[in-house]
């Protein structure tokens, strides 16, 4: 097993498959997160204690010699140490698990411990009333009053039925690591196929959250594909295309607050040392 006493500033970011994770929005981005970062497996939960394969179901494929090869549901721990970022990154990729949700968030919360972790991100998509046309609505809420102080987040105000995304960020607490929980929002007319619209949005939030640079990839082109072909359904059914613009009207008449000059110039000023930091003899 990798050692992680040593890691440099290290930061936690977790996705679960399951309830949290509409489109695949969140598990994506942390998928685009290993295969940037070339990470390493640190482990993987054992699944026998946490998982319902009649539910979650393990999976048959066949490898590149033709061998068939058998994948159980679980969660894995991946250890990221990108060069450009001065700070290792510790990437937790599962699923929702059907029991002992308790017992699965303190094995993570050892890991979590073992690592000196400064801080745990969280990351969860919903489905919701948004248009496709428009940026995809991204919120970062927390607990933590410091946190929420330093990072002008919003506090953590929702009642009702939780995820493990909510129940790990909530037992974060007990070892003192503050956790932020972001969200990204899903049109749900268009949810059926995984949105890499979403899943870059969420990246760049933790980028300009976290002031760390995160490799585009090929993420930006995906989003453009997945942008084309929700246009072209909208196109094909009027029903849809007035309900979206129903929608776009609704969110261009919404004062949101980040369309506002303070916020505007403050995103602005957060880029340009992120461009500084990556290109400093421009």
């Amino acid at each position: 097993m990798v050692d992680l006493a040593n890691l440099r500033d290290p930061v936690v970011i977790a996705a679960f498959e399951g309830w949290n994770d509409a489109a695949e929005a969140a598990t994506g981005a942390v998928d685009h997160l290993i295969d940037e970062w070339d990470a390493e497996l640190v482990t993987a939960i054992d699944p026998e204690d946490y998982y319902d394969y009649q539910v979650n179901r393990p999976r048959v494929a066949l490898d590149e010699d033709g061998g068939r090869r058998l994948t159980w549901p679980t969660t894995r721990i991946y250890l990221a140490r990108p060069d450009d970022t001065g700070r290792d990154v510790l990437l937790i990729r599962g699923v929702e698990p059907n029991m002992r949700w308790r017992a699965f968030s303190r094995e993570l919360l050892e890991l979590v411990d073992e690592s000196n972790a400064q801080i745990v991100v969280v990351l969860g998509a919903l489905l919701a009333d948004s248009p496709h046309t428009r940026p995809i609505p991204v919120s970062a809420t927390s607990s933590d009053d410091e946190l929420t102080a330093a990072w002008s987040l919003e506090p953590s105000t929702y009642e009702g039925p939780t995820g493990i995304t909510g129940v790990f960020a909530d037992l974060c607490s007990t070892l003192g690591v503050p956790a932020v929980s972001i969200w990204s929002a899903i049109p749900h007319y268009i949810a059926g196929t995984p949105c890499p619209k979403a899943s870059l949005a969420l990246l760049t939030k933790i980028e300009a959250l976290l002031d760390l640079a995160i490799p585009e990839g090929e993420l930006p082109e995906l989003a453009r594909a997945w942008q084309r072909g929700a246009d072209e359904l909208t196109e094909e059914d009027p029903e849809v295309a007035e309900y979206v613009q129903s929608l776009e009207e609704q969110r261009d008449t919404t004062d949101l607050p980040e369309a506002s000059g303070d916020a505007i110039a403050a995103e602005f000023e957060r880029y340009l040392k992120r461009r500084n930091k990556n290109h400093p003899t421009d």
